[in-house]
């Protein structure tokens, strides 16, 4: 019981390392707003007229999306940075001198970690969607989108084209009937439907003053009528053609996690593989990225101890090189997830064990 009850080098490492945290948070957020948003921001303020209150909006709703990125990089150059500095005065030496193991020291650091990794949740699945909503990155609008019906073998009957939508209205829609007859490896139309636009009732889509081209056999049309209302799909398949449709123009960042867990459902149910895979594997991600923060805390007070004499720059270079690893394969196992190659959940958990094995790898080396 004793070596759980809280001490007062507990709470010292605590706050020197959260202090150490909030100040590499800030500087992050700092450097990836600066360059390119913020520049961006004050030309269109400068030249497109927009509100100074406008500009400033967009800035804040930027930063949810940085914070995920930069909660655990914080973490472990927080943690990094307050251990060599420790070490460096040989303070660690008088806690281990004292009776204090590694591990125990680390305590602290790792509750923190275990903090900022429910912060760094939170973030994903509350501050990221509703930032994404207001900066317009829900979908809609000038989306290109087609649904093919099949028959119960599997063949062609229908295909739906929508140029744009909003809401419940659905513009400038092409609906192209499938012949029955097919000629060598193609498959010819017996007729193409055009609307304006459509409304989505509960139980199907209806076309409204939708005009028919009927097509011969040698893929000439022949005549052309004035249809009026056209209805097109039937019960859930108008709910779930719709929902398709909404979310084809959403980033993934957009949803939350609730919201992520029904569209990966969707895809499967519809059997749209590739984007099944790449969405599974961002819904993984979104409860194993926070274990991160936690990671991080524990390989950066690995890297941090050294003895006083040491070089600093060592532990500093290795951090960047794994921060920068880190991020910059996501996208790599994300394809590798999409294509196929790799099941989504190991995809998603691949960095997260290879740097569990670097925390085991970097305790043996520092012989601790």
């Amino acid at each position: 019981m004793n070596k759980l009850r809280l001490t007062i080098f507990d709470k010292y490492i605590f706050k020197q390392v959260l202090g150490a945290t909030f100040v590499c948070l800030f500087l992050f957020i700092i450097v990836w707003i600066a360059p390119e948003t913020l520049v961006r921001t004050i030309k269109r303020i400068l030249i497109e007229h927009m509100p100074v209150l406008q500009g400033i909006k967009l800035l804040l709703y930027e930063i949810p999306k940085v914070l995920a990125k930069a909660i655990p990089v914080g973490i472990l150059l927080g943690s990094l940075f307050t251990f060599d500095t420790l070490s460096k005065n040989s303070e660690l030496s008088i806690f281990r001198g004292v009776g204090l193991s590694f591990n125990r020291i680390m305590a602290p650091v790792m509750i923190l970690g275990v903090i900022l990794a429910y912060c760094c949740y939170v973030v994903n699945d509350k501050f990221i969607p509703y930032a994404s909503a207001k900066v317009g990155e829900s979908g809609g609008f000038d989306v290109h989108f087609v649904y093919v019906i099949k028959d119960s073998d599997e063949r062609p009957k229908q295909a739906l084209i929508v140029s744009n939508f909003s809401v419940q209205t659905i513009r400038n829609i092409i609906l192209l009937n499938f012949s029955p007859n097919r000629y060598a490896d193609a498959q010819m139309f017996s007729s193409i439907i055009f609307a304006p636009y459509a409304l989505k009732k509960p139980d199907k889509w209806l076309l409204k003053d939708s005009k028919e081209y009927l097509i011969n056999k040698n893929g000439i049309y022949t005549q052309i009528k004035q249809v009026g209302d056209y209805p097109v799909l039937n019960e859930k398949l108008s709910d779930e053609v719709f929902s398709l449709m909404k979310n084809a123009t959403r980033k993934d960042r957009s949803y939350t996690n609730k919201e992520l867990g029904q569209y990966v459902k969707l895809l499967k149910k519809q059997e749209y593989t590739d984007e099944h895979n790449f969405m599974l594997t961002k819904y993984y991600q979104r409860f194993l990225h926070p274990l991160t923060c936690v990671i991080f805390a524990a390989i950066g007070c690995l890297l941090g101890f050294s003895p006083p004499r040491s070089q600093r720059l060592v532990g500093f270079t290795i951090a960047v090189g794994m921060i920068f690893a880190y991020y910059i394969t996501l996208p790599f196992f994300d394809l590798l997830a999409q294509k196929g190659v790799l099941p989504p959940f190991i995809a998603a958990a691949f960095p997260i064990i290879t740097f569990i094995a670097a925390i085991f790898i970097i305790k043996k080396a520092r012989d601790l």
